[in-house]
């Protein structure tokens, strides 16, 4: 029997307008190559770096989140490794001193709770992009200089699906702290994986084998898979594990190796000379303290005690900070039951963000609206299947739930008198049916039930349609 071992390095791409160290913009997804560039973050000889002070903010409040320590006193190196798109030629990062250290975030794996240890959340600089186009390669520098925050995790996760959720709960606090999209498609949220395997109950841990190119959540979990089950292998028949940095090959779902694996020692670090350290008071330490949202956590624990909510509808409901704030938007118009209104989310408004690719702050339908759609169901003005209508309406258009009611005349009908007709014509219609009913099979009144909707148009009252049918079939 053999144990994974697995640490993590999330890089996280901070939401500021500007780089880490010059003014340009740090928008650079499907930017023009090389428009968002200056002389500091392409490395032009006497230039001269200026510290981005949002970032500093934002990363400490992730550390914070991540229950880290903020450290007073923490400084800038640079780490030295020549790259084509690392205009300097070595990349200004954080190393003994980091700006947070000593943390832990908590994940939920089969119905268990494990607490991983983050070792460090420190600043650095992003690197440029290469881009390979016959037998060239081009380099755009819109990316090199924009903020990245490294989350380093310790060595206890032990699994592709710990590894799998820790990220997802990493994603979930940048997000919540509008730190960072994380959005990994785009290049926001990157990560490695150092994995090793050791036979269980040893106190070793066998060689490491840096993964990277892991650009997706499903390909950290296959990802990790492969590779454990790659080192078992290779230990079983007698070979040796090289400590490598190796690639994801998504199209092949194997790692193929890049090169061996560096050590602190071949980055030569040395403190940053032409930034200042950076020194911080347990004042502006309380004020980031005072700026963070109400997190995921005591979100959840305070959803699920105040609305009495199930625990999986709380943890949809909290994936996202907007959609948190959007279901306590429509649960506070009086009389909305917290229930429905989290099955109308997580159910039908979820299926139709996933469908249009967007999200619930982009969308037409606002809380209040339905807040008075699911008003509209419970005082029986329409029915279930008139709502899913209705809903579609105001997602296209928007509006209010009451008012596409009444101007499509949409209201269900629950006027015995009208309804007795209608149901009197779909019994005389449907004579072979009437009498199966009648011989003791009560399945095909299924079947008169939605003879009778379509010809109202969904609009029945299904419980007044239940009744006049059993009355008039004499089945009461």
């Amino acid at each position: 029997m053999y144990e994974t071992v697995i640490g993590m390095e999330v890089h996280v791409e901070l939401q500021t307008r500007s780089k880490m160290f010059c003014g340009c913009s740090a928008d650079h997804f499907q930017v023009a190559a090389n428009r968002h560039i200056c002389p500091v973050c392409t490395s032009h000889p006497g230039s001269l770096p200026v510290m981005n002070g949002r970032a500093v903010e934002l990363a400490a409040m992730t550390g914070i989140a991540l229950h880290c320590q903020v450290n007073p006193h923490s400084v800038f190196a640079r780490k030295n490794y020549v790259y084509p798109d690392l205009p300097k030629g070595y990349q200004v990062s954080q190393y003994e001193l980091p700006l947070c250290s000593d943390g832990w975030v908590e994940i939920t794996v089969e119905g268990q709770t494990k607490r991983i240890g983050v070792v460090r959340v420190h600043l650095e600089e992003d690197t440029g992009k290469l881009i390979h186009s016959g037998g060239s390669s081009l380099i755009d520098y819109n990316r090199a200089g924009v903020p990245l925050m490294e989350i380093v995790s310790d060595s206890s996760i032990r699994s592709a699906e710990e590894a799998y959720q820790y990220l997802l709960k990493i994603r979930q606090i940048v997000r919540y702290l509008s730190a960072s999209t994380g959005d990994m498609e785009k290049g926001a949220m990157r990560c490695e994986a150092n994995i090793s395997v050791r036979e269980a109950g040893a106190a070793a841990y066998g060689t490491k084998v840096e993964v990277k190119n892991l650009n997706s959540f499903r390909a950290v979990r296959n990802a990790v898979d492969y590779e454990t089950r790659r080192q078992i292998a290779l230990i079983e028949t007698g070979g040796t594990v090289r400590q490598v940095t190796v690639g994801w090959d998504e199209p092949s779902g194997t790692t193929r190796e890049q090169r061996s694996k560096e050590s602190s020692e071949d980055y030569r670090y040395f403190p940053e000379p032409d930034l200042l350290a950076i020194n911080l008071d347990e004042k502006w330490i309380q004020a980031r303290q005072a700026e963070l949202p109400e997190l995921p956590e005591p979100l959840t624990a305070r959803l699920e005690a105040e609305y009495g909510l199930r625990r999986q509808d709380v943890a949809l409901l909290t994936e996202d900070r907007e959609i948190a704030a959007f279901f306590e938007a429509v649960v506070q118009h009086p009389g909305t039951d917290p229930r429905q209104a989290a099955n109308w989310i997580t159910g039908e408004l979820f299926r139709r963000l996933k469908q249009d690719n967007t999200d619930i702050g982009a969308t037409k339908v606002t809380p209040a609206a339905l807040a008075d759609l699911i008003a509209l169901v419970a005082g029986g003005s329409i029915n279930q299947n008139v709502a899913r209508d209705v809903l579609g309406i105001l997602w296209a258009e928007g509006g209010s739930a009451s008012a596409v009611v009444e101007s499509r005349g949409l209201a269900q009908i629950s006027d015995t008198g009208e309804l007795d007709s209608v149901v009197a014509e779909v019994i005389a219609t449907h004579e072979e049916v009437v009498e199966r009913i009648r011989q003791g099979n009560p399945k095909p009144l299924q079947f008169l039930m939605g003879q009778v909707m379509q010809a109202t148009r969904g609009k029945a009252n299904p419980q007044t349609v239940t009744e006049l049918l059993k009355r008039q079939l004499g089945l009461e």
